[in-house]
């Protein structure tokens, strides 16, 4: 099955789109990643047509200048966590959730508070599902 989420280092590109006031350039994303992500201006632009051919993002062409894309968020933040949850359960843990959830709560080291958190969480979810 292809990838259709972004990768660690795409992630990072995503944020700057997620965060950007409507669409952006990609010398703008360039920009907002200097001292965040250490590689060429290059590497970036190959991120971005990643994205692109993962249909996480879109593009139009400037008015203007054709030379020059205007990008844009495809799924929203929400969207490509719930995919990489998805996919991640599916590959780690056969598809059952129970176990996934188990898991990191074993291997935690959780505070009374946050278990508390997690026992609310739950009894709002058995409300939500009756």
């Amino acid at each position: 099955m292809k990838e259709t989420t972004p990768s660690e280092t795409e992630w990072l590109v995503m944020e700057v789109i997620w965060n950007a006031e409507g669409d952006i350039i990609a010398s703008e994303i360039i920009q907002n990643l200097k001292g965040t992500l250490d590689v060429t201006a290059r590497t970036i632009r190959v991120l971005i047509n990643r994205l692109l051919s993962k249909g996480v993002i879109g593009y139009k062409v400037d008015e203007k200048d054709s030379r020059v894309y205007h990008y844009y968020a495809l799924k929203t933040k929400e969207e490509c966590l719930s995919e990489k949850q998805n996919r991640f359960v599916r590959n780690y843990f056969g598809g059952n959730s129970t176990l996934a959830v188990a898991s990191f709560i074993e291997k935690s080291r959780l505070s009374r508070e946050q278990l508390s958190e997690l026992e609310q969480l739950v009894e709002k979810l058995k409300d939500e599902t009756m």
